[in-house]
């Protein structure tokens, strides 16, 4: 079930769209402080923001200031409802980064139905941002985690699946140096004794493999009597 936090509730809003959320597997939790509001969105407990009464003329500023915060610390939906509308705090709110500003007085299937816009783009933002996440780049050197397949400068090279590992490995871990031991229990998942070689010849055949020159490394690095990285 997903969950919209409507911070302070001035006009009641929370009331009139509970049990039609209800009816879409959606939850309301009414939050009256900016730090609960702030603790949720943090441990991913909401995944929609209403400020309700953030976009009235009294207090404007403050309404503005609240946005402000919130979309510095989020990409959450954010939706104001209004008593009345003010088109200028309407621009205002809507450049500072609201997604929505709504009059309070609205139909509450009006105002469902932009709820479950904004909650639907949201998702399939997440889904997209996921899946881009899955790609990891270090110039010409290109692993499709989805796909499992690994790219140089466009052409494909074949890895085994341990080979794979270690490159996606030191990849996203690009910059850092990983020593021989760290390597091995995070793709073995067993204790580093006398691993030294088992590693080495592992690094030795992806260096064959995507390097131009396996002497001089473009990606794959040994940083001697320290370990291995990419970058």
């Amino acid at each position: 079930m997903q969950k919209i936090a409507v911070y302070q509730n001035e006009t009641g809003v929370a009331e009139k769209l509970e049990l039609l959320c209800r009816g879409e597997q959606i939850s309301i939790v009414k939050e009256r402080s900016e730090k609960a509001l702030l603790e949720d969105i943090r441990n991913r407990e909401v995944q929609m923001v209403l400020l309700d009464g953030a976009g009235d003329v009294k207090g404007w500023s403050e309404g503005l200031l609240m946005i402000a915060n919130l979309r510095k610390q989020s990409r959450l939906p954010i939706m104001v409802v209004a008593k009345q509308i003010n088109e200028t705090i309407k621009v205002a709110a809507l450049s500072i980064g609201a997604d929505d500003y709504v009059p309070a007085d609205d139909n509450p299937l009006v105002i469902l139905a932009r709820i479950k816009s904004q909650l639907r783009r949201y998702t399939q933002l997440t889904a997209i941002c996921k899946n881009l996440s899955k790609i990891y780049k270090v110039d010409g050197l290109e692993i499709d985690d989805e796909q499992r397949k690994v790219t140089v400068d466009g052409r494909e090279v074949r890895l085994t699946p341990t080979e794979y590992e270690i490159l996606k490995l030191l990849v996203i871990e690009k910059g850092k140096v990983l020593s021989i031991h760290q390597i091995y229990e995070d793709i073995w998942k067993m204790q580093a004794v006398d691993v030294d070689n088992t590693v080495a010849v592992h690094v030795r055949h992806i260096r064959e493999k995507i390097e131009l020159n396996p002497r001089k490394p473009r990606y794959l690095k040994v940083i001697w009597g320290t370990g291995y990285m990419v970058g």
